[in-house]
């Protein structure tokens, strides 16, 4: 399937407020508690909706993970005009009654249904949603075996939706890539104990398609995430910039990557990027 090319333009420059919600995914009898996360506006401002709508960023937790664990990251990704869905996936979260790390192999499929069905709401009258959401524009997201999920919708599990894809502490659970080719943002510690560093790399090196990789000095596997860090500010922020670049084809924010991802002592970064923004399968 091809999609529209993702025409250059500015992303949303203001922080939105953001409203929360859940909806419930069924596919084949698995149940996906889905937290929603989406840009909203005071009675004061005016509707500033891009006139497409906004993006699509699908979350994925890692293993005895939540929703809510990321939900302060996630805040900032929808406070600058995404639509984020995290899935609490039924056998891998911190919830679940049978917990078994083997089925993350489901998990992809998983997310791909989650895609669907909140690209639904676009389309559904009276739903907050209704009207808001570019199904043109999605891309997945996800931490340690969420990173795992995440690859796996660019290969095996390949999902022709997905325009872009951020890989946090994760590595591939290996297939082929088939093009349309889809950028990619690997973001790793060099000492983390969980998924190793080198797994990180080793994803990144195999990957033929436009990507970066930003190494998070000394940091843990979930170093990152704490919100009071100097690492944690570097990656959202160039999280944010790589979203908007290739979500919302703006210029400005590409050129800001590899500043917002370059801080002295605390980050390295690599990129091969092609220069053009704008996700994959044009």
């Amino acid at each position: 399937p091809t999609l529209a090319p993702i025409e250059p333009g500015p992303a949303p420059t203001q922080r939105f407020a953001v409203e929360r919600r859940e909806i419930t995914v069924i596919r084949e009898g698995r149940s996906l508690r889905t937290v929603v996360l989406y840009p909203t506006f005071s009675g004061a401002q005016p509707d500033q909706t891009p006139q497409d709508g906004f993006p699509l960023v699908l979350f994925s937790h890692g293993l005895t993970g939540s929703p809510e664990r990321y939900e302060p990251s996630l805040r900032a990704v929808a406070a600058a005009g995404f639509v984020v869905a995290a899935p609490e996936y039924p056998y891998t979260s911190e919830r679940a009654a049978e917990y078994n790390p083997v089925d993350l192999v489901n998990q992809p499929a998983d997310a791909s249904a989650v895609i669907t069905a909140v690209l639904s709401l676009n389309t559904t009258p009276d739903d907050p949603l209704a009207g808001r959401l570019d199904p043109n524009r999605v891309a997945a997201m996800g931490h340690s075996a969420g990173g795992y999920t995440t690859m796996g919708l660019l290969a095996s599990f390949r999902d022709h939706r997905v325009r872009a894809a951020v890989v946090l502490a994760g590595g591939s659970l290996g297939g082929t890539y088939h093009d349309p080719p889809v950028p990619v943002l690997f973001v790793h510690g060099d000492a983390d104990s969980v998924v190793p560093y080198a797994h990180g790399r080793a994803a990144y090196d195999h990957l033929p398609w436009p990507k970066a990789f930003l190494t998070v000095i000394d940091g843990g596997h979930t170093d990152f995430l704490d919100r009071d860090s100097r690492a944690a500010a570097a990656v959202t922020a160039t999280v944010v910039d790589f979203l908007r670049a290739m979500l919302y084809g703006d210029i400005v924010a590409l050129a800001h990557v590899p500043i917002a991802a370059t801080v002295e002592t605390v980050t390295r970064f690599e990129s091969r990027f092609d220069g053009s923004a704008g996700g994959g399968a044009r």
